[in-house]
């Protein structure tokens, strides 16, 4: 076998295996459809409780003024799909106050009430903690922290982006999923 006949049969199995992780790309993005529980909140949807065996829909006075965020699944309002299949789907809420916010971020909000993904944008962990202070939240695995008045913005640490936002609106005094997320849920490889 010559060079050249190598190279051709080597990139023959490298294009062989691309196009099978490609195939199995597709078919696990293809879960979503298949699996509603993993499919990403959508407008309409109500907003439960994170971990509730019985899952009532939140209302802005379930989430209190400046305290610690609380975490949160969307729900579909006609089959009660807890949509828990995928933890990128992980919302967490935060009431502030409307004058505080950017017009952007009041815009989101419901009464306040304001909701972004719970996957931080650096490495996918949980943005788990709450720093009263500052009003900001904060990804303990890498120290980022995000501004949740402004858009999510970043304010520290090593996180690429923004948190997504889920708008809001409310419904029969329900919170109710406005808009899909603002972005696309990612986080660096790492």
């Amino acid at each position: 076998m010559t060079d050249i006949d190598e190279r051709a049969a080597r990139r023959r199995v490298l294009c062989a295996g691309v196009a099978l992780g490609f195939g199995a790309c597709m078919a696990t993005a293809g879960l979503a459809e298949d699996n509603p529980a993993a499919a990403r909140p959508k407008a309409g949807d109500l907003l439960v409780r994170f971990g509730n065996a019985d899952p009532a829909p939140l209302t802005p006075d379930d989430v209190a003024a400046g305290s610690k965020q609380i975490f949160a699944w969307a729900m579909d309002p006609v089959d009660h799909t807890v949509r828990n299949g995928s933890r990128l789907n992980g919302v967490l809420l935060i009431r502030l106050d409307p004058q505080d916010m950017s017009a952007e971020t009041r815009g989101r909000s419901a009464t306040g009430v304001l909701a972004y993904s719970a996957i931080c944008p650096h490495n996918g962990c949980e943005v788990t903690e709450w720093i009263p202070a500052e009003q900001s939240l904060y990804c303990p695995c890498h120290a980022s922290k995000f501004e949740p008045r402004d858009a999510g913005k970043v304010l520290d640490g090593p996180a690429p982006k923004a948190l997504p936002a889920l708008p809001l609106t409310l419904s029969d005094g329900k919170l109710v999923v406005a808009q899909p997320f603002t972005a696309r849920i990612t986080f660096e490889q790492g």
